[in-house]
């Protein structure tokens, strides 16, 4: 199997796991646009490939892939998904399955403006409150629709694969506190402070505002199969996470669990799909974003019984799942690896 993002963020978890299936013994060929991606050093074989905006990324993932007769391939890497979608009959007239949703369900998971559309006309009541904006006034109308300054109030670019450029509109932020004990990059500012930036921006960008979700966070892990009923593992978060680092519980949610039982069907998904909920200050889950690909903290449901990433590659070359016991209440913590690259040596880990 070929497995892009070698060097992505979880890539390591996610080999590892796949070397743990009982029902095969995977060849795993990794590929990454950066030599010295940290996954080279888990994998059978290591290639480098270009970038997945390049004219030339398909046709030499392709040419990987039938020289080292690929039977699937699994991307890792947000930014490949798009074009693996788009080629996926390419790789299928050569035998070889690509595990990325049809480009028609991954437009709608990946635009956040749409999905949230999708959900208010479907009437489900997942769907958070939110405005669709394409300029500076439609941005101030939209904020204070929601509550501002009494309420925290959201906004992001409809399209985006992890939490850059998202923000939180609060009033009451303690801008000393902030300036000295919080990271550069904290996402809670102002109103007062984005609207000097955006009144300066020529073009003004679409954005999604939202209400914002004080509640606990929750993630589901989903192996969505054609005609059968998908594969679901929900797990709380129990500490502010990051993509390299996090603290979760693998705790049953039967609430979140059917509603992704219903998303999944909705928007005619398939293979791994990661989606994102969080409760309002009322306790009502609403879904935030979904992720057309296996999370990066996947891992927590291998350790709790359900190696979704194995099982996955199972589904895509047509074997029969087996029944799961999942260990419910799997306590999970995740921290980083580290990779070494010696002069003239092969790279190596503790």
């Amino acid at each position: 199997m070929l497995v892009t993002g070698a060097g992505a963020v979880g890539a390591s978890g996610i080999i590892k796991a796949i070397r743990r299936a009982d029902a095969f013994d995977a060849h795993i060929v990794g590929v990454d646009t950066d030599p010295d991606a940290y996954g080279f050093t888990l994998v059978d074989t290591a290639e480098t490939v270009p970038a997945a905006d390049t004219d030339a990324f398909v046709s030499d993932l392709l040419a990987v892939a039938r020289r080292e007769d690929a039977d699937v391939i699994l991307p890792l890497n947000a930014a490949e998904v798009g074009p693996l979608s788009e080629a996926k009959p390419v790789f299928e007239s050569e035998g070889i399955e690509v595990m990325v949703l049809s480009p028609q369900a991954l437009s709608v998971a990946r635009d956040k403006g749409r999905l949230y559309d999708e959900l208010v006309k479907q009437a489900h009541p997942v769907a958070p409150e939110f405005y669709r904006v394409s300029t500076y006034d439609e941005f101030l109308d939209a904020v204070h629709a929601l509550g501002y300054p009494n309420r925290r109030v959201c906004f992001k670019p409809p399209v985006s694969t992890d939490m850059r450029c998202f923000r939180v509109l609060d009033p009451d932020m303690d801008r000393f506190n902030a300036l000295l004990n919080q990271k550069p990059n904290s996402t809670v500012t102002t109103l007062g402070d984005v609207l000097p930036v955006l009144q300066e921006t020529v073009q003004f960008p679409e954005l999604v505002v939202m209400e914002f979700l004080p509640g606990e966070e929750y993630t589901v892990d989903a192996l969505v199969r054609d005609d059968e009923t998908p594969i679901l593992v929900s797990r709380s978060h129990n500490e502010a996470c990051d993509d390299a680092s996090f603290v979760g519980t693998v705790e049953e949610n039967p609430e979140l669990l059917q509603d992704t039982r219903e998303l999944c069907s909705v928007f005619g998904l398939e293979y791994n799909v990661t989606f994102r909920f969080k409760y309002t200050a009322a306790g009502r889950p609403k879904l935030v974003d979904i992720h057309p690909r296996l999370s990066p903290s996947v891992t927590a449901s291998v350790g709790a019984g359900a190696n979704i990433p194995a099982l996955s590659v199972q589904y895509a070359m047509g074997q029969e799942l087996p029944e799961l016991d999942i260990e419910w209440g799997t306590h999970v913590t995740r921290d980083w690896q580290d990779v070494f690259y010696g002069p003239d040596k092969d790279p190596t880990t503790i």
